[in-house]
């Protein structure tokens, strides 16, 4: 295990380093060292950190989404209003519509095929997307339009959107029927999760203004609030859950309403931690593609993906109709909202572990969106937003 950490850390960072150098995104590095070190190719990385992979990336999620809700900002979100709200389903079920359109044409498959694969793939990708957002916050561009907040807040519901609507689907192909409750649940762990959150974070704040305590001891009780919540959430056998991730982000944000100050300190812990948590993320998601997939479902997996892009693009483009985001702003929003990793490295497999006929074919193209859209995505972002967000002054 030992050896394994090491390599992961070293192969990763080394890797991140040179697409760095190249002026590519560090992500497509660390990627590229998960693949490489992983299973699928070389099989350098002990099976007791991979039978682990997932906890361990959703460690980094926790990490990176803490830090997102201590420097998010609310007041550009409250501006923005409607399109806020529209952009947690409506650029998902666009992109869900389409590669349900499209898959059953490009690939042959059942209605109730495509929708599960719609719904692995109609998620983006936190791990790709809110780093970046926290860059922009930190670096102030986008923040007075509220671009970098809308886009943290419609991610963070995206997933949680898409997942309920992945396991009602496969309930769905499995025989088990349609279940309303499921549905009821979306908005109902959406408000759970925030509202849990918003009151945790001001607990801790008040807390901390009585206690004398270091910012790395306030770090690791946050941190361990945090993966309480997770264990909670998957320990719930009731119809009704609540969002463990959106409440892991309302913690940072409550906290930063009680005091700004401390927020800042703890953020700042926080983004040190990253460093090492981003290694461990990306290289963890690269040792879940299994390349020997990419070549059975040829071309027209590609076309599905990209098409299914366009309609999710789309989707965007209709939430922001009606604000005040010139162009340039709208085609940040629209290309920051197209990544993938994270969720379709989780469920992607789901279906083929299921025993499905059309498993194999959903894990081929879950990977195949991952190594298109992640590497692109993230370069996309790098590379335009200094050209189309304005900085803030001051």
């Amino acid at each position: 295990m030992l050896l394994t950490i090491a390599l992961i850390l070293l192969t990763g960072m080394v890797l991140g380093r040179i697409c760095k150098l190249l002026k590519l995104p560090s992500l497509l590095g660390m990627l590229a060292a998960g693949i490489i070190l992983g299973p699928y190719a070389l099989g350098l990385l002990d099976e007791s950190i991979l039978s682990v992979s997932s906890e361990i990336r959703k460690i980094a999620l926790i990490i990176i989404l803490t830090r997102a809700g201590l420097g998010l900002d609310l007041s550009g979100l409250k501006k923005i209003g409607r399109p806020a709200l529209l952009m947690c389903f409506l650029p998902a079920s666009f992109e869900l519509f389409g590669v349900i359109v499209i898959a059953t044409n490009l690939l042959g498959m059942e209605l109730l095929e495509a929708a599960v694969m719609g719904a692995v793939l109609a998620a983006v990708s936190p791990a790709v997307v809110v780093p970046r957002m926290v860059k922009l916050m930190d670096e102030g561009y986008g923040v007075k339009a509220g671009i970098p907040q809308l886009i943290l807040a419609g991610a963070s519901v995206d997933d949680v959107y898409v997942i309920v609507l992945f396991s009602t689907f496969l309930g769905m192909l499995q025989g088990e029927g349609v279940s309303i409750i499921s549905f009821v649940n979306i908005p109902v762990s959406i408000v759970l999760g925030i509202a849990i959150g918003l009151i945790l974070g001001l607990a801790v704040a008040w807390f901390f203004s009585k206690t004398e305590i270091r910012d790395t001891a306030k770090v690791l009780i946050i941190l361990s609030i945090s993966l309480l919540l997770i264990v909670a959430e998957d320990s719930l056998a009731t119809p009704i859950t609540f969002s463990a991730l959106i409440a892991v982000m309302f913690i940072g944000i409550g906290l930063k309403k009680k005091s700004e100050e401390t927020a800042k300190k703890i953020s700042a812990k926080y983004g040190k931690l990253w460093v090492g948590a981003e290694v461990f993320l990306f290289v963890l998601v690269g040792a879940t593609v299994n390349i020997g997939y990419l070549g059975k479902v040829g071309l027209n997996a590609v076309f599905v993906i990209l098409i299914a892009l366009v309609f999710r693009m789309l989707g965007v483009f209709i939430c922001l109709l009606g604000t005040r985001l010139n162009k340039k702003e709208r085609l940040y929003s629209m290309v920051a909202y197209t990544p993938k990793a994270t969720v379709q490295a989780a469920i992607g497999g789901i279906p083929l572990a299921a025993g499905l006929a059309c498993g194999d074919t959903v894990l081929t193209v879950a990977v195949l969106a991952i190594v298109i859209t992640a590497p692109l995505g993230a370069f996309a972002m790098d590379l335009l937003y200094k050209r189309c967000l304005e900085k803030e002054k001051g």
